[in-house]
């Protein structure tokens, strides 16, 4: 349902530190760029026109803001920032796991969800911090005002996410309690849905009949396929200590989803991990970290079968993935961060069977609460934005 995305881009251009890096003659090229103004969790979509859209936090971490920024030149420049949230200091970078999350849908409507800071309104029910969603119909130099899609859930912890298509279907997810208070086996994903573009939406439900739980720090990932299937990959908390990757599988016109453990790992504490999905062809592809190391697998097919980087870095976090015009897969990761402190970023490229391209690449001066996002050019070199 991604591939019918159309946006209309004017692009006021900036230009920024650039550095191509390449691990050896036999992988593609890898380029790493900053996020636009030193912003942090770099988030990116490409409309059917392909121009790259782009939304980042920047500003205090506990009240931050968002910016969109829009580039028609692989990420060489970009549109000068236009702010998302319409209050100020709305947004959430703290912990790399609360931050917007974007998608683009019909006409080129540009959708962002993210969760509310503690002086975020409108406020969930309750007083409790909102799961905040604003749209663009104009490529991004104009956001309606933020609202609150929460209307009987509320417990927001972790991690939110959004999902368009072409058909003017948008889901906005996150994971809350059944009842406020509750602990983490009963939290579960609740999906808020809008068949308007985002105009309206219905009441959340859950998204699945199992309970599993869910960790209450950690962040989720939505992602809508080419295929009009729904993935959700998130956390469970399974008596606490079963903190395993379970994906949510939601076929079209299905209400409940499957579910599967495509993960295991026992820890008694949260993990404060994120997600990424991509596509390459038909397939959809999925990455996630279990107990330090990062791994991405395809996830459409009966087995899952988890690649890896060559080597072993420090605390590898929060992976993301990208697919070039050659079917070779790009994975991205943070590495050496912890709680307010920076670190770095690595990569490393696979070809389509899951076999590694050349060495691990690596960039350092991530900033704090910092994330990197990827993507490829036309001519097949990978970008890393963080």
């Amino acid at each position: 349902m991604l591939k019918n995305l159309i946006a209309f881009a004017t692009i006021t251009s900036f230009a920024f530190f650039s550095t191509p890096v390449r691990a050896d003659a036999s992988s593609p090229k890898v380029e790493t760029i900053r996020v636009p103004h030193g912003g942090v969790q770099p988030q990116i979509a490409f409309d059917r026109k392909g121009v790259l859209h782009l939304v980042y936090m920047l500003g205090d971490a506990t009240h931050t803001d968002i910016f969109h920024v829009r580039s028609t030149d692989g990420g060489r420049t970009f549109s000068a920032p236009v702010r998302v949230n319409s209050q100020a200091g709305s947004a959430i970078a703290m912990g790399t796991v609360r931050g917007a999350q974007l998608a683009i849908g019909r006409d080129g409507w540009i959708h962002v969800a993210w969760l509310g800071s503690s002086t975020a309104n409108p406020k969930a029910p309750g007083d409790m911090p909102p799961m905040l969603y604003s749209r663009s119909s104009d490529g991004g130099d104009h956001f309606e005002a933020q609202r609150n899609l929460i209307e009987q859930h509320p417990g927001l912890d972790g991690g939110g996410s959004i999902a368009a298509d072409a058909k003017g279907n948008v889901y906005v997810a996150w994971h809350a309690p059944d009842h406020p208070g509750a602990g983490e086996q009963a939290r579960r994903v609740w999906i808020a849905h809008s068949a308007d573009d985002g105009a309206t939406f219905d009441t959340e439900r859950p998204a699945a009949d199992s309970q599993t739980g869910a960790c209450g720090c950690c962040g989720m990932q939505m992602f809508e396929a080419s295929n009009g299937n729904l993935y959700a990959l998130y956390r469970s908390a399974d008596h606490v200590v079963h903190r395993d990757m379970t994906l949510l599988d939601l076929s079209p016109g299905s209400h409940v989803a499957t579910v599967k453990d495509i993960a295991p790992m026992n820890a008694s504490t949260c993990i404060m991990s994120t997600a990424a999905f991509a596509q390459s062809g038909k397939d959809v592809l999925a990455a996630w970290e279990t107990s330090g190391q990062v791994f991405w697998s395809k996830i459409d097919a009966g087995k899952i079968e988890a690649f890896t980087a060559t080597g072993r870095g420090n605390n590898r976090k929060h992976p993301t993935l990208a697919v070039n015009s050659n079917g070779q897969v790009l994975m991205a990761w943070t590495e050496d961060t912890s709680w307010n402190r920076g670190g770095s970023i690595a990569w490393q490229v696979f070809d389509a069977n899951g076999n590694p391209v050349g060495s691990p690449g690596r960039a350092r001066n991530l900033p704090v609460w910092g994330a990197p996002a990827a993507f490829a050019r036309p001519n097949g070199t990978f970008v890393v934005i963080y």
